[in-house]
This record gives structure tokens, C-alpha cells and sequence, in this order.
């Protein structure tokens, strides 16, 4: 569990508050009272959550490339944060294929740029690299992975995650072992779902814009099994990662999986079919035969080092959390005010187990 008085008038640096995640994220943190900087591209989708929930408003928005250095230091030299949480990202597997050179640019040299800016702005305390679930060298076992587990990825974003963590751990090792240097970690969560969410090939706004146009939601691979978990869950336990960096100290630094129960890790095919009977009004699905890149069969986290040491635990079923999703996006739908939803959403989150007063 978080504590909100921790983060009242905290000082925050976040990059990639434009996005789904960072959205959601900014959001958290002024509803606590932290006095957030965002650091990011501009949104990609008018219809997302940084905009729906008017999110500019409650943030210092400054719009920047991480993979312009002198442009990021400043601004993080202006915010003079005491916690870092880097969100910014490439962040689409099949976009990766696409678009290789700006994967690995983006999140390889734009970690490592925010790293050295960190070197250079003594006010940080904590910071919290999030990279992702697919870090791993995917073997398509059926039992989850470690953070002790080797490291790979078969795609350019996988790939380009594991790169990440390579470099989180050089600079840890390297310049982070010094006293009074911030205290680094890295978190690993799996996919997420939640509303304001309209990027490409991803299940979930994949699924809304067939829904809501009365056509069928085509499906790679149903039998494909990940860790599906709420927004909210990584979210939350991205700052409780980052108040143990800055409270107990170093013992926290390293690698963390946030997965979600183990009645979560289900097959593709079984989010859909709730998806399509939560939707209703003819929702629908069928296989997409089509020729696609790869992608793993099975990936699943061992989270008990976050449960055991870190004393975190998913708060949303899978059944909730799919249901906090398809609410939000029927409330975009009837033209409901998307700032006061999503801060309720919140709230509820919060008052079922994601914070101690």
C-alpha cells in the first residue's frame, strides 16, 4: 500500500505523461498532491486519456524528445524532482518491426540520456524505470519468469527493453553507488488494459473500435497467454517501489515484477470473449488468419519478490479489472465528463487496498 502523504507536495519528474500508462500515472499523483513535471512527445491521439482527462491541466506539461538530451536535462534540472519515474517509451511490439532504429533509440540512448541527466541533478533520491514483462528470453514455459532469469527478446521492443535493463544496472553499478546518489530501480509489468487506451494493435482499443463500429474484432493468436492486468495495479506499484527507494534505501534498488494473480494469466481468447459479453449490442470476434510477425505462445511473471520483499499485491481481479475498462470507455461514449471518471476509478482503486491513510 502506497501513503498519499507521502507524495503530497512531492516533486515529481515523469516522463512519458502523454501516454496511456503516464496518463494514468499523472493522474495518481495530483489526486496524492504531488507537483508532477511531465516530460513528453505530444499525444498521439486526441481520444486518449492525457486529453479526455484534460491531464495538461495538472501537470508543469513541458513537450520534449528524451532522445534530445540537452532539452531533458534542462527540463529536469528546472522541475529539481526527488523522484524520477520514466514512462517514456516505445512501447508496440509490431510497430517495432516497423520502426526499428527509433525502438532502440528511443528506449535504449533515451534511458541513457535521462540517466546522465539524473547524474547531474542532485536533488533526485529515487528513480523508477519501467520496462516491461517481455525483458525476458522467452522459452514459452509455463511457469513464470524471475527477475533472475536470463534476458532477451526476440523483437526489437522486447529486445530493446532487455537493453534497458542492461543499461538501469550499468549505471546502478557504475554511478549510483555513491552516497547521497539516487537509488534506481527498474519495474516489469505485463499488459495493461484500462481506459483511454486507442493505440494500434493492442487487444483492448482493438477491440473498441470494432465494437463500436458493428464489426467482428480479428484475433491473431487466441491461444496466446499473458499476464493481463488494470493500469492502475503497475501504476501504483511503481510508487510504492519508489517510497521504499526513498525510505529504506538500497536493499530496494534492482528489478521488479508486477503481474497479476495467477487467474489472470489466461488466454487471449478468454479476455475477448468477456470483452465482446461486457460490450453487448452485437460485439463480436474471429480469428484473423492472416500472416503475422512472431510473437511468444506463453509469458508469465513470478512476482514473489515483490510480494515478499516489497509487501505488494495486485488489488483488481481480472473480472474487475475488465470491467473499470469497458465502464470507462461506455462513459467516453455517452460524453461524460472523462477527468471526474477517471479520478473516481481511481479513487475506488485507492480506497480497495492501494493506499493506508
Amino acid at each position: 500500500m502506497i501513503e498519499p502523504s507521502f507524495w503530497r507536495d512531492r516533486r515529481v519528474f515523469l516522463t512519458g505523461h502523454t501516454g496511456f500508462k503516464g496518463a494514468w500515472m499523472a493522474l495518481v499523483l495530483k489526486s496524492m498532491g504531488a507537483k508532477v513535471s511531465g516530460f513528453s512527445l505530444p499525444p498521439e491521439d486526441d481520444r486518449g486519456i492525457f486529453v479526455a482527462a484534460r491531464v495538461a491541466d495538472d501537470v508543469h506539461h513541458h513537450l520534449g524528445d528524451i532522445r534530445d538530451y540537452d532539452s531533458l536535462r534542462t527540463s529536469l534540472g528546472e522541475a529539481e524532482p526527488s523522484v524520477v519515474i520514466h514512462m517514456a517509451a516505445q512501447a508496440l511490439v509490431r510497430r517495432s518491426y516497423v520502426a526499428p532504429v527509433e525502438t532502440y533509440s528511443t528506449n535504449v540512448m533515451g534511458t541513457v540520456h535521462l540517466l546522465e541527466a539524473v547524474r547531474q541533478q542532485p536533488t533526485v533520491k529515487a528513480v523508477v524505470v519501467v520496462t516491461s514483462d517481455k525483458v525476458y528470453e522467452n522459452l514459452n514455459r509455463s511457469w513464470g519468469y524471475r527477475e533472475v532469469d536470463h534476458l532477451g527478446g526476440y523483437d526489437p521492443y522486447s529486445n530493446s527493453k532487455a537493453c534497458t535493463e542492461l543499461v538501469v544496472d550499468s549505471y546502478r553499478r557504475c554511478f549510483f553507488r555513491v552516497d547521497g546518489a539516487a537509488l534506481v530501480a527498474t519495474g516489469r509489468a505485463g499488459n495493461v488494459i484500462g481506459g483511454g487506451d486507442w493505440a494500434q494493435d493492442r487487444l483492448v482499443p482493438d477491440a473498441i473500435r470494432a465494437f463500436s463500429k458493428g464489426l467482428p474484432l480479428l484475433i491473431r493468436h487466441p491461444a496466446a497467454v499473458r499476464p493481463w492486468q488494470h493500469v492502475l495495479d503497475p501504476v501504483l506499484a511503481y510508487l510504492l517501489l519508489a517510497e521504499r527507494l526513498v525510505k529504506e534505501g538500497d536493499r530496494f534498488a534492482g528489478s521488479w515484477n508486477f503481474g497479476p494473480s495467477a487467474a489472470s494469466e489466461v488466454p487471449v481468447e478468454n479476455i475477448v470473449q468477456e470483452l465482446v459479453r461486457a460490450w453487448g449490442e452485437g460485439a463480436s470476434w474471429t480469428r484473423d488468419v492472416g500472416e503475422h510477425p512472431h510473437e511468444a505462445a506463453y509469458l508469465k511473471l513470478d512476482c514473489s519478490k515483490a510480494i515478499h520483499k516489497l509487501g505488494w499485491g495486485a488489488i483488481l481481479c481480472l473480472e474487475r479489472a475488465l470491467s473499470l475498462t469497458i465502464e470507462w470507455y461506455k462513459a467516453e461514449q455517452r460524453g461524460a465528463d472523462m477527468k471526474a471518471i477517471s479520478l473516481d476509478q481511481i479513487h475506488a482503486v485507492l480506497s480497495a487496498g492501494g493506499s493506508k491513510s
